[in-house]
C-alpha cells in the first residue's frame, strides 16, 4: 500500500521503519521539513516529503504528532483524498495546553477528526514505541500483544486491523470513535502489553472519569 506518515517521532519513526520492512511504499514528513529526514531516508529507503506530499494519493495516512499540532496542519490537507486516516495521538494537557472540547468530554480522536475534516481511525496510541518496534509475534502466539482499534467506518477499521496483524499484533475492536475514550491515557489498556482477551476485558472495565 501507499502509506503516508505525518510525524517522525517515536511512534512515527517506528511505523516508518516497520511498514517499509513489510514492503509498503512509505512517505514520511515532519514539521521541520524533508531535509531533516535525510538520515531516516538513507537508513530505511523511505521517501521523505512535505506534509502535503505525505498526504497526497495515499491509501493510508498516519497522523502521529502532538495533539496541539493537529490544528496547525494545512487546511484542506485531505481534500479529494480517499485515504484512511489513522490518529495515534494522546492528549496531555501539560504538553498540549488545555483543549476545551476534549476537557468537556469530546474524545481525543473525535476532536482530531473535527480538526482534519475527515473520519479517523484511533490506533497505535496505547503501545510503547520500543514494544511496537520489537514486540511483534506470529499470529496465534499466546503472548501476542493486542492493540485496540476504534472507528466509525468498519471498512477503515478492517484495513487498519490488517496492518496491525502484518506488524505482528492482534487488533481488538474498540467500538466507534466516541468509544475511543476507553483507550485514552489513564485507562486499563493504555500502556499495557495485553493479549486480545485481556485487552477486551480492559476496555470493558474502563471507567470514564471527569477531567480536571
Amino acid at each position: 500500500m501507499k502509506i503516508g506518515i505525518i510525524g517522525a517521532g517515536h511512534i512515527g519513526g517506528v511505523l516508518t521503519r516497520r511498514l517499509k520492512q513489510l514492503g509498503h511504499d512509505v512517505t514520511v514528513a515532519n514539521s521541520r521539513g524533508p531535509e531533516t529526514l535525510k538520515g531516516l531516508a538513507t537508513e530505511t529507503g523511505v521517501r521523505v516529503g512535505t506534509v502535503t506530499e505525505a498526504a497526497r494519493d495515499k491509501d493510508v495516512v498516519i497522523v502521529t504528532i502532538p495533539e496541539k499540532s493537529v490544528a496547525e496542519l494545512p487546511k484542506g490537507l485531505f481534500e479529494n483524498s480517499h485515504a484512511v486516516v489513522v490518529d495515534t495521538g494522546n492528549y496531555y494537557p501539560q504538553r498540549d495546553g488545555r483543549i476545551g472540547a476534549i476537557e468537556s468530554g469530546t474524545t481525543e480522536s473525535r476532536w482530531v477528526s473535527q480538526q482534519l475534516g475527515r473520519p479517523v481511525v484511533k490506533a497505535f496510541n496505547t503501545i510503547q514505541f520500543g514494544h511496537l518496534l520489537k514486540g511483534g509475534r506470529p499470529a496465534g502466539d499466546r503472548e501476542r500483544i493486542a492493540l485496540p482499534v476504534a472507528a466509525d467506518d468498519p471498512n477503515a477499521k478492517a484495513l487498519v486491523s490488517r496492518l496491525i496483524d502484518e506488524l505482528g499484533f492482534d487488533a481488538v475492536d474498540a467500538g466507534g470513535l466516541d468509544d475511543s475514550w476507553r483507550q485514552q491515557p489513564g485507562t486499563p489498556v493504555y500502556g499495557a502489553d495485553l493479549t486480545a482477551d485481556e485487552a477486551r476485558h480492559a476496555l470493558a472495565d474502563a471507567k470514564r472519569l471527569p477531567r480536571g
